[in-house]
């Protein structure tokens, strides 16, 4: 393999790469397998998409460029979601596929030798790993049968257009190189025999952006898909942008060194000009705003400057067409269009609402950004969620002066589960601000077999005749002119001391008062005929709806209602 998964964070593929395989490199490959193979092609162009399930949009992106597909199914977990995912997406695009079964060498006891071809590296098992091996292999195709595919390890076709009508199985190890020699092989068989249409250079331009990218001494730059036509240094591109058609200069064309991924970070070689079949590095003004998945157009001494704006604008549809910017949310920045539009998607079936986005870098003025939250009344949200993007010491200093909270995570999930345990504090720190001013809603009935004390501490026996007694629960006679005569201090059912009574408890009520409201006494300013309510206000109803409504029932609720009109609130 070419080894990128290593240098991402949790192994998971995280943006679309591209790595070109020249032919000296895959004829040295395939004569493992086939010594007359005839190569035909000048180089096979592989595309590395994300498996797992929050990149579903980039895996679409990179399907719906792709010849032909290499499906990673493990052998050892056989199909998992994703998998299940990427097959429908492949099925829907009409595109043939090959199923990899990776990390054969994790069979017990597997003897390994690096890059050998499969079927010489089966030969040399014992027969021990060569009955798990069928084993596993049988698995998958009966998971693979049930998504109504048929398939086959794919030296058992029987004819060439079995290879076609049949889905091949090549079994792998991406860490020893065994089975690679194969899967090159099958792929140029593939090609070279049922795609020739697919393969013949065109003249007219077909290229695709697929990511949009800060790089350390170039600024923005593109990375681009040419399937067919020339780029050259110097040319004038049209594509789309997020705020409308971008018009630039090609001011460099690079490349990795080869059989490099186009992510990883190494030297990159620089081209006066480009033909067909390669992923291109574009330099050049003004692409901070280029949109992943849209067609890049070259202007031509012809061409219509104006009519390729509208061409570019006509073919976009906007990425974030699902997303709506909420009034009150998180702010998120990701490194690349793609990662941004994984994150996004993410947050939306997390629930988590978004109130702006951006590219890049955490700047100050990102920071001021996620500050106007608290400006709002939404401190929660004074938040960034900065997903595989670095954030520099200005910022990092604003976020500090202002209150701002950034998260950093290089995977998806972390950032989900930062900002969960944030929210779980967050929400437990304003129950505890909003207790003071939370009065849930109680009705008591005294009962005059039980005063215990009739002057501060007032000690009563009552039923809770409807709603729930807490601790420090302010308590009010509505006979009386709204008479408040202390505050509960104590509850407590069968001589033992609790924070909650619901209605049908009898409890005993500690009721403890201030000085102002010490010469209130059982028996002369009120008796067991008044009942005693919690005094409940407009500030303690909206504090309950916005913090406490997981701790209220429905008859809490009707309480309420009838408490309003006796307490005459709006």
């Amino acid at each position: 393999g070419t080894n990128v998964q290593e240098g991402e964070a949790g192994g998971i593929t995280q943006q679309l790469g591209a790595t070109f395989l020249p032919d000296t490199a895959l004829e040295e490959q395939t004569k493992k397998v086939d010594e007359h193979f005839d190569l035909e092609v000048p180089g096979l162009l592989i595309m590395d998409t994300p498996g797992h399930a929050s990149f579903d949009n980039l895996r679409r992106r990179g399907s719906s460029l792709a010849d032909l597909a290499i499906v990673v199914v493990d052998i050892m977990k056989g199909l998992e979601p994703q998998t299940v995912e990427s097959l429908n997406l492949l099925k829907e695009r009409d595109c043939q596929f090959i199923v990899a079964l990776n990390k054969i060498d994790r069979l017990y006891n597997w003897k390994c030798q690096t890059d050998t071809g499969i079927q010489e590296a089966l030969d040399r098992q014992d027969s021990n790993v060569r009955d798990q091996f069928t084993k596993r292999v049988s698995a998958v195709i009966l998971q693979l049968n049930e998504q109504g595919l048929n398939c086959n390890l794919y030296w058992e076709h029987k004819t060439l257009s079995d290879l076609q009508t049949c889905v091949s199985l090549v079994p792998m190890s991406a860490f020893t190189g065994e089975g690679i020699p194969d899967l090159l092989y099958l792929t140029l068989k593939l090609a070279q025999n049922f795609m020739s249409d697919k393969l013949e250079v065109k003249e007219e331009l077909e290229c695709s952006v697929m990511e949009v990218k800060h790089v350390e001494g170039l600024g923005t730059a593109i990375d681009v898909l040419l399937l067919n036509g020339t780029l050259k240094q110097g040319d004038t591109i049209v594509l789309a942008g997020s705020r409308g058609p971008i018009v630039t200069t090609i001011r460099a064309l690079l490349t990795p060194q080869p059989m490099k991924d186009i992510r990883v970070k190494n030297e990159y070689l620089q081209h006066k000009e480009i033909k067909t079949s390669m992923s291109v590095k574009i330099s050049a003004p003004r692409l901070e705003d280029a949109m992943p998945g849209t067609q890049v157009l070259v202007q031509g001494p012809d061409d219509d400057l104006e009519e390729l704006k509208e061409e570019v604008s006509g073919g976009f549809e906007c990425i974030l067409n699902g997303f709506e910017k909420e009034p009150a949310g998180v702010y998120v920045k990701a490194s690349t269009l793609g990662s941004l539009e994984a994150l996004l998607s993410f947050l939306q079936d997390m629930k988590i609402p978004v109130f702006d986005v951006g590219i890049g870098e955490v700047h100050k003025k990102d920071v001021k950004k996620a500050c106007i939250m608290k400006e709002k009344k939404h401190p929660e949200y004074a938040l960034i969620l900065a997903f595989d993007v670095k954030v520099n010491q200005e910022a990092q200093k604003q976020a500090d002066t202002d209150g701002v909270t950034i998260f950093t995570a290089d995977i998806i999930y972390h950032l989900q589960d930062k900002f969960t345990k944030y929210m779980e504090k967050f929400r437990e720190s304003q129950k505890t601000e909003s207790k003071k001013v939370a009065v849930f809603p109680v009705v008591l009935q005294i009962d005059k077999q039980h005063i215990f004390r009739k002057q501060d501490p007032i000690i009563l026996g009552c039923q809770v005749v409807g709603g729930q007694l807490r601790t420090g629960t302010p308590i009010c006679i509505p006979d009386k002119q709204n008479l408040v005569i202390g505050h509960v201090a104590g509850i407590e059912n069968n001589k033992k001391a609790v924070q909650l009574a619901r209605r049908g408890d009898t409890v005993c009520v500690k009721i403890e008062q201030t000085t102002a409201q010490n010469h209130i006494m059982y028996g002369r300013h009120f008796d067991h005929n008044n009942q005693l309510y919690s005094q409940i206000t407009r500030q303690s109803i909206d504090t309950l709806k916005e913090h406490f409504k997981d701790e209220m029932k429905k008859e809490d609720w009707e309480l309420i209602i009838g408490m309003k009109k006796v307490f005459e609130i709006q």
